[in-house]
């Protein structure tokens, strides 16, 4: 059985659970999407046990600092992900949307190699394991919208602001 470690923190956007395999993070998630993450991780791992840890690894005091502006104190956070192959393809792909900056579904796809494939990136975003860390918030919709964020559009909206993205040249309507 493993035996994983998860805090609770809270944040100006919510109740955020970061988890912990003891060696990296292997999750993050938003309190009211739980049950996302632990269907996942019972599909990860099996059978789980969790021990609750105040800031395992280190990990609540980095969200929290992105969360107070130390945008890049999220940078070398090691990660340890689930999923397929293509889905760690995508959500590794993540970390090399600069800060402040967005890419489309497509841009996205087209950077893997794969530029026919931007509804397969939408979905293995819309399946990132690790909210915030592995910023599945920086993917927008082709027409320059905000689209699809598990953690919800405010969400969205609100760590586009915090990273300096300037939503008011977006497409109109966000």
């Amino acid at each position: 059985m493993k035996t994983l470690f998860y805090d609770r923190i809270h944040s100006p956007i919510g109740p955020i659970l970061i988890l912990s395999d003891n060696e990296a993070l292997c999750g993050v998630e938003f309190a009211e999407y739980e049950t996302r993450t632990w269907e996942f991780l019972k599909r990860r791992y099996g059978q789980v046990e969790l021990q609750e840890t105040p800031n395992p690894l280190g990990l609540s005091d980095r969200i929290q600092a992105y969360l107070a502006g130390e945008l890049h104190s999220l940078d070398e956070i090691s990660v340890s992900l689930g999923g397929t192959a293509f889905q760690q393809q995508v959500w590794l792909a993540l970390r090399d949307i600069p800060i402040g900056t967005v890419e489309t579904y497509g841009q996205l796809a087209k950077r893997l190699g794969k530029p026919g494939a931007s509804r397969a990136v939408g979905l293995a975003n819309s399946q990132n394991p690790i909210a915030i860390v592995l910023p599945c918030h920086r993917v927008i919709g082709s027409n320059g919208r905000l689209t699809g964020y598990a953690g919800g559009l405010e969400r969205k909206r609100w760590l586009l602001r915090h990273e300096g993205v300037p939503l008011a040249k977006l497409a109109h309507g966000n």
